[in-house]
């Protein structure tokens, strides 16, 4: 399995994904504290965070007794740069130059 396949695969999931947003509105969390926002035991959860480090999307370090986890954002941009970004680009092109001939009609006209 490639990177990109863990990250897809991190990413297909909604628990996964509700718990990256999580970490995206304040990093830092421990186990304990995700949990209490799911409907779920705390091996579930576990489970997911294991499959969210696998693909590096979240980082776990040690504050004494804590396990805090944090959001890595990169695996996430290296897709979007890879797989979202190439397909778009074409596009927003298309509608930029639509853009500029309309406002050029539009000149013309008045």
């Amino acid at each position: 399995m490639t990177d990109d396949d863990r990250i897809f695969k991190a990413l297909a999931d909604p628990t996964r994904r509700f718990l990256l947003d999580l970490l995206f509105a304040r990093d830092g969390r421990t186990l304990t504290e995700l949990e209490s926002e799911l409907a779920m035991t705390r091996f579930g959860v576990m489970k997911h965070l294991r499959v969210l480090e696998g693909a590096g999307l979240v980082v776990a370090v040690r504050s004494g007794r804590e396990k805090l986890h944090y959001l890595n954002p990169v695996p996430i941009r290296e897709i979007h740069d890879r797989w979202i970004d190439k397909y778009t680009e074409g596009r927003v092109s298309a509608l930029t130059d639509l853009k500029k001939q309309l406002e050029v009609e539009h000149d013309d006209e008045e």
